[in-house]
């Protein structure tokens, strides 16, 4: 029975070792061409768990990040930092909320 098991895991390991090749998938970086644009072509399924998942979360975190930015501009306004708050606080939680395409990884329209 051990050299059954043994037999058992050595098959199994070499045959999940060899379907690893099969199971990479090549992620292809679609561009527009336009050097401000980024276009990016999402599957179905992380669209699903972008809009399902995501979306709600970042939401959220833009709205806390708006009451942690109020609580803190006294502060901040004391530091001459105001600005860079806002940024980190509300603006990139709520860039990546509203701005970025269902299912892309980075926001598509870039202000330099």
């Amino acid at each position: 029975m051990n050299l059954f098991r043994s037999t058992a895991v050595v098959l199994a390991l070499t045959t999940g070792l060899l379907a690893l090749p099969a199971q990479a998938e090549v992620m292809q970086q679609n561009t527009s061409g336009d050097p401000i644009y980024t276009a990016e072509a999402p599957r179905a399924f992380s669209m699903i768990g972008d809009l399902v998942i995501a979306r709600p979360l970042l939401i959220g975190a833009t709205a806390i990040g708006a009451v942690a930015f109020v609580v803190s501009l006294p502060f901040t306004a004391l530091g001459g930092n105001v600005a860079e708050a806002g940024e980190a606080l509300v603006l990139e939680p709520g860039r990546s909320a509203f701005v970025r395409c269902l299912g892309c990884t980075t926001t598509g329209y870039k202000r330099d």
